[in-house]
């Protein structure tokens, strides 16, 4: 189970990874706790589908429903809507009040009981979410971190969120925090296209992330996926309305990206199984045991 804050999530945060374990029989539930009803367009050559309409709520709503449906069939997973509403981005100085209603005003056993149900009644062994800061300050992703550690801690305990009618209590085995764009990743795919003579996305990047000293996570499991690059960018470009196609997730080319960086980064969180670091499979320590069947 990976827990997202936003539908596009998905396909920018361990796509291949979860695109992979769903080729190899691994049932996959991708859980969207908004429907990102407050994301902009941020692909200039995005046009709207004919019968919607994209300056409401609810039409927002409706079309990042329809990309997120092409976004899962494009990595073969199932996927879930948790069925709060996106809070936006807030921007100004001081910045401005978060919308009423929206998921990170939501009371924690409010936002969390979903995201539990969900879990007792799909069972995953491993779940993967954002570590504390979000991965990037927006307060549904700092949130999604929040309520994913509650139904963690919550949902092997039957006196916990109970539901009449509701699934028995399951208790997950290993949490994962997604890494995105490290500081190792970004040098290495830099340095390789400097020395090809390429356009580099990354020469800022590298400058603000230094010049802030941005703490770097421990990374503990490197997943190869560089087979599942293309199930991951037809996910990316699944979600027209805010991935450009020429924009910066496509900068790089692939043939880059796989000789200098074919794997997606975790930190492994917590675990109830034994396991031994570095690992190369989110699974290990589960893989075959009693604890699994």
């Amino acid at each position: 189970m990976a827990v997202h804050a936003h539908p596009d999530d998905e396909s920018s945060k361990g796509a291949a990874t979860t695109a992979r374990y769903a080729a190899e029989g691994v049932d996959v539930l991708i859980v969207t706790c908004t429907g990102g009803e407050r994301g902009d367009v941020l692909n200039p050559s995005y046009v709207v589908p004919e019968g919607h309409e994209f300056d409401t709520i609810e039409g927002k709503r409706a079309v990042r429903r329809l990309e997120m449906a092409a976004s899962a069939a494009a990595l073969g997973v199932r996927q879930e809507w948790l069925g709060f509403v996106d809070s936006g981005l807030p921007e100004g100085d001081p910045l401005p009040p978060l919308p009423e209603g929206c998921f990170a005003l939501t009371p924690l056993e409010e936002a969390a009981a979903p995201l539990v149900e969900a879990v007792r009644r799909f069972r995953p062994h491993v779940i993967t979410t954002y570590d504390p800061s979000g991965g990037y300050p927006h307060p549904d992703h700092v949130y999604t971190h929040t309520v994913t550690m509650e139904a963690w801690q919550a949902a092997g305990d039957p006196g916990r969120y109970v539901v009449d009618g509701g699934a028995p209590a399951w208790e997950p085995l290993k949490l994962y925090y997604n890494h995105g764009f490290s500081i190792e990743r970004i040098r290495a795919v830099h340095a390789r296209l400097v020395e090809r003579g390429l356009e580099s996305p990354f020469g800022s990047w590298i400058e603000t992330r230094e010049a802030r000293e941005v703490p770097e996570r421990e990374v503990t499991t490197r997943i190869e996926v560089a087979d599942w690059f293309p199930q991951r960018d037809a996910a990316l470009r699944a979600h027209a309305s805010q991935i450009d196609p020429e924009g910066f997730f496509f900068a790089v080319p692939r043939e880059v990206e796989r000789e200098v960086w074919r794997t997606e980064e975790y930190e492994l969180a917590e675990s109830r199984v034994a396991t031994s670091l570095p690992e190369d499979d989110l699974f290990a320590g589960i893989r075959g045991t009693e604890v699994a069947r």
